[in-house]
């Protein structure tokens, strides 16, 4: 396997890589990074849904999960969180602000419309309809209760949500063979599962599938609508997600490439 500090290195390469991807390419590598992370979610919730126990029905979930980010190494596509590691390069001057800033624009954009085509896809398909409706009444219920959070807390679930997915990427390139860096994700990600934190690109599948669900059965939900996803949940854990993204980046840029990189500037 590679040393943390041979992932670092090898980071470099493939930090600046990403932001010389063509950005129409770029923007169809998000969308399907979006797709994989939500049909992830729906998997999730699937297996989830009729487990009557709280703490059992989020390890279920914690252990299907996971598919999505391997989706996204394996088959190779940009996640937004992941890509809040591009901090590396920028730091080491391989590339510029503006190439991650628009690196990291386009991604989002992207992801955000493979993640309402599957939420779309799969409520207006009556996958919803799963044990008398109950896929489509835990959708609904999932949606509400991430838009009631506090703006501190979408906040610091993102910060810790990006945190351990962007380790999971880094432990990921450790690995020299697939089932390597399927097994070096696992973990990461299912303890952010079961722990509750935000991901920003896996709810742009899991609260526009609420508000569709809400319209398409006829659930209410008080408070729940397009404004309240923007502006209670999906700003505030963006920011979190590059905190936490910036964190884990510039930490192991400072142990690891610092050095070498102030003595090329001299």
């Amino acid at each position: 396997m590679n040393s943390p500090a041979e992932i670092a290195n090898n980071y470099l390469t493939i930090g600046t890589g990403k932001a010389k991807i063509p950005p129409v390419k770029m923007f169809m590598l998000a969308i399907l990074a979006g797709m994989y992370i939500a049909i992830a979610g729906v998997g999730a919730s699937v297996a989830a849904v009729t487990i009557e126990n709280a703490s059992l029905a989020k390890l279920v979930s914690g252990c299907i999960f996971p598919a999505g980010l391997a989706m996204v190494i394996l088959a190779g596509s940009e996640l937004f969180t992941g890509d809040c590691l591009m901090i590396i390069p920028c730091m080491s001057k391989k590339i510029t602000v503006w190439e991650m800033l628009r690196s990291w624009m386009i991604v989002y954009a992207g992801n955000f419309v493979g993640g309402v085509l599957v939420s779309a896809m799969v409520v207006y398909g009556h996958t919803f309809s799963l044990f008398n409706n109950k896929m489509a009444e835990s959708a609904v219920a999932i949606a509400a209760g991430k838009t009631a959070l506090s703006f501190s807390d979408a906040l610091i679930r993102g910060i810790m949500c990006n945190i351990l997915v962007c380790v999971a990427v880094w432990m990921g390139f450790a690995a020299k063979d697939a089932a390597g860096k399927i097994l070096a994700i696992f973990l990461p990600i299912m303890v952010f599962v079961i722990c509750g934190y935000e991901h920003s690109v896996a709810n742009m599948y899991y609260i526009p599938s609420g508000l569709f669900a809400m319209n398409e059965y006829g659930i209410a939900a008080d408070g729940l609508n397009w404004g309240t996803f923007l502006i209670r949940n999906e700003i505030p854990v963006t920011l979190g997600n590059i905190i936490g993204g910036l964190f884990v980046g510039l930490m192991y840029w400072g142990i690891y490439l610092k050095k070498a990189a102030d003595k090329g500037r001299n």
